[in-house]
């Protein structure tokens, strides 16, 4: 894994003990489904914060159409509403391509957080794909989101199906925070069926940015 050694990065403020959120993505564009499910991991986990980490851009995505890093950051406070929901674009400073060294840094720095990664349906379905997938499953606990028509191919997925024996149920939601990885639970919302994908696509072709 990656060495940070003293490098200077600056992420939003927290204490030890707190209970932190921190959901990754390009959020190119942000919509509603991405501030649902932000809100709701507040509420269902118990948490002091959510941190929206803006990445640079996927690995294992193309990045043609990729808006600029500080367009989409400008375009995620229109949806992260409130104190508690923090807009964070360090991986950029860190220099790291994978959330596998975005979250050992997390750790390393913030021993005493008590951290949860959020990623939706959809990822689990191809989250074997990722590079160290495993070790962000024993790095902290992962928090689920339900979206429309992934939760089937989530969970008949080759991770889930390698992670079951450790899924909490839905109904001890609270204390996900608190468990010693791995440990990831499915969260039920309120789903909403907007896509970036389909976003970008609404944009007429002269006002995309490429």
């Amino acid at each position: 894994m990656q060495s940070f050694g003293s490098l200077r990065v600056n992420t939003p403020f927290c204490l030890p003990g707190q209970r932190i959120g921190v959901m990754g993505g390009t959020f190119n564009p942000p919509h509603d489904g991405h501030r649902i499910a932000a809100e709701a991991a507040m509420k269902r986990l118990k948490l002091d914060q959510v941190w929206w980490l803006i990445t640079p851009g996927n690995p294992l995505k193309s990045p043609n159409g990729l808006s600029p890093l500080a367009d989409r950051m400008g375009l995620v406070r229109k949806f992260a509403h409130g104190p508690k929901m923090k807009i964070t674009g360090f991986e950029r400073e860190l220099g790291t391509r994978y959330t596998a060294g975005t979250l050992s840094f997390l750790k390393r720095r913030y021993p005493a957080v008590r951290f949860v990664w959020i990623m939706g349906a959809d990822n689990l379905a191809y989250f074997d794909r990722w590079q160290h997938w495993r070790h962000i499953a024993e790095i902290m606990p992962i928090a689920i989101v339900d979206r429309p028509n992934w939760r089937h191919a989530a969970l008949s997925s080759p991770a889930a199906r390698a992670l079951e024996r450790y899924r909490v149920p839905e109904s001890e939601a609270a204390t996900l925070a608190d468990r010693h990885p791995p440990a990831w639970m499915l969260l039920t919302i309120r789903l909403s069926g907007l896509s970036s994908t389909a976003l970008r696509k609404a944009i007429p072709a002269e006002l995309r940015t490429e």
